[in-house]
C-alpha cells in the first residue's frame, strides 16, 4: 500500500505530459484513454500514440470494474467421465484457439473453464457471478436438457454441437449427417461393404454422423451389421482396446468410418498390428481434418470441419444474443478430403 500513492502520482504526471504534448486538457486525455465516445477518432489516436511512446498503460480490469463494463466471454469445455476426452485433444485445442482469435478480433477477452459434463448447469455460475457476459460451451454431451434449462432462464449461451429436436439454445456445428454420409459413401464407392462405425452414438454429434452412415448403407442396399458398430468414447486407450478385440475376432471388415481423426489413427494402428494393410485390406476415414491427418502414415482421408469459421460463428451468435437479437442454430458445411488412407479407386 505504501507504493500506491507514488504510483498514482506518477500516473498523473504521465497523463499531464500526454495532455501537454497533445495540446489538450488532462480530462480529455483521461476520456480518450478510457474509450469515451465524446472524443473524436483523430484525437483519440493521437493520445493513444503518445501514451504508447511514454509507456503509459491502463489497468483494464480496474477500469472495467470502475465503469461497470465487462468484455469477458467464458468458453467452457465440459469434462465427461464416460468419454474421457481430454482438453488436449487436437479438436478442442483448434476450436478454442479459433474462438479466442474471433473474440480478440472483436475486442473481447476469453475465460477458459472446465466443468463436469454431468453438471453443465454449473457453467451458469460464470454468468451469474458477473465474471462473464456470456458463455460458449464446446459440446452438448448427454445433457441437451440442461442446456435447454439454461436457455429458458435467459443465460446468454451458444453451444458447439448438432441441431436437436425441441432445442431452445443456439447451436453452431458442422453438418454431421452430411459428414457421416460423405465418409461412408466414399468407402462404398471404392467397393467396401463391411464398414465399421467408430464412435459413441449416445453423444448428439456422433448420433447424427451415425445417421449419415446408415443412410449411405441404405442407399447402397447394404444391410447394417450391429457387430460393425463400436460405441467407443473419444479416448484412444479405450478405442484401441475395442479395435484390437475386433481385429482378433471373426468379424470381417474392410473399411472404417471414425468420428475423430485420433480414433481413425488408432484404427490404422490396430489394423496394422493385426497384420493387415491400410488401405489395401482396410480403408480408413477420420473426422475433423486436424493437422495430424496430413502428417500421419498414411495421410488420413477425413471429413473437414471449418474450425476457423466455427469460432467466428460461435462468437457472432453470442454477441447477437447479447444485443437482444434472436440467434438461430447454424449448420456449417463439411467436405471430404481424400488422402492415402482411403484413396479414390482403391
Amino acid at each position: 500500500m505504501a507504493d500506491a500513492a507514488p504510483a498514482a502520482a506518477n500516473k498523473r504526471l504521465q497523463m499531464a505530459d500526454i495532455a501537454r504534448l497533445a495540446g489538450v486538457s488532462v480530462s480529455t486525455v483521461s476520456r480518450a484513454l478510457n474509450g469515451s465516445p465524446l472524443i473524436n477518432d483523430e484525437t483519440r489516436s493521437r493520445i493513444a500514440e503518445l501514451a504508447r511512446s511514454l509507456n503509459y498503460s491502463i489497468n483494464l480490469g480496474a477500469q472495467n470494474l470502475r465503469l461497470q463494463k465487462n468484455q469477458t466471454v467464458a468458453v467452457v469445455v465440459p469434462y465427461d467421465a464416460q468419454s474421457r476426452q481430454h482438453i488436449s485433444d487436437p479438436f478442442f485445442l483448434s476450436i478454442v484457439g479459433a474462438i479466442a482469435d474471433a473474440l480478440t478480433d472483436r475486442g473481447y477477452d476469453m475465460l477458459l473453464s472446465r466443468v463436469d459434463a454431468e453438471r453443465l448447469d454449473t457453467a451458469a455460475a460464470l454468468y451469474d457471478s458477473g465474471k462473464a457476459i456470456g458463455i460458449v460451451v464446446i459440446g452438448q454431451w448427454r445433457h441437451h436438457d440442461q442446456l435447454n434449462a439454461l436457455a429458458a432462464r435467459k443465460v446468454p449461451l451458444v453451444v458447439w454441437g448438432g441441431q436437436l429436436p425441441q432445442q431452445l439454445y443456439c447451436s453452431v456445428g458442422g453438418d454431421n449427417v452430411g459428414g457421416g454420409l460423405q465418409a461412408t459413401r466414399h468407402l462404398l464407392q471404392q467397393g467396401r461393404k463391411r464398414i465399421v462405425f467408430l464412435g459413441d452414438a449416445a453423444l448428439p454429434e456422433v448420433q447424427l454422423r451415425r445417421a449419415g452412415y446408415l443412410q449411405a448403407l441404405r442407399e447402397a442396399a447394404v444391410a447394417p451389421d450391429p457387430k460393425l458398430e463400436l460405441p467407443v468414447p473419444f479416448e484412444i486407450i479405450a478405442a484401441r482396446a475395442a479395435l484390437d478385440r475386433l481385429c482378433a475376432g471373426r468379424t470381417r471388415f474392410d473399411g472404417v468410418v471414425a468420428c475423430s481423426d485420433l480414433l481413425a489413427l488408432q484404427a490404422v494402428q490396430a489394423v496394422r498390428a493385426a497384420g493387415r494393410q491400410v488401405p489395401g485390406d482396410v480403408a480408413v476415414v477420420g473426422y475433423d481434418d486436424m493437422p495430424v491427418a496430413t502428417y500421419s502414415d498414411p495421410p488420413l482421408t477425413t471429413v473437414h470441419q471449418p474450425v476457423a469459421v466455427a469460432g467466428a460463428e460461435l462468437v457472432d451468435a453470442l454477441l447477437a444474443l447479447l444485443r437482444g437479437e434472436r440467434a438461430a442454430p447454424r449448420m456449417l458445411p463439411v467436405h471430404l478430403v481424400v488422402r492415402e488412407s482411403a484413396p479414390a479407386g482403391a
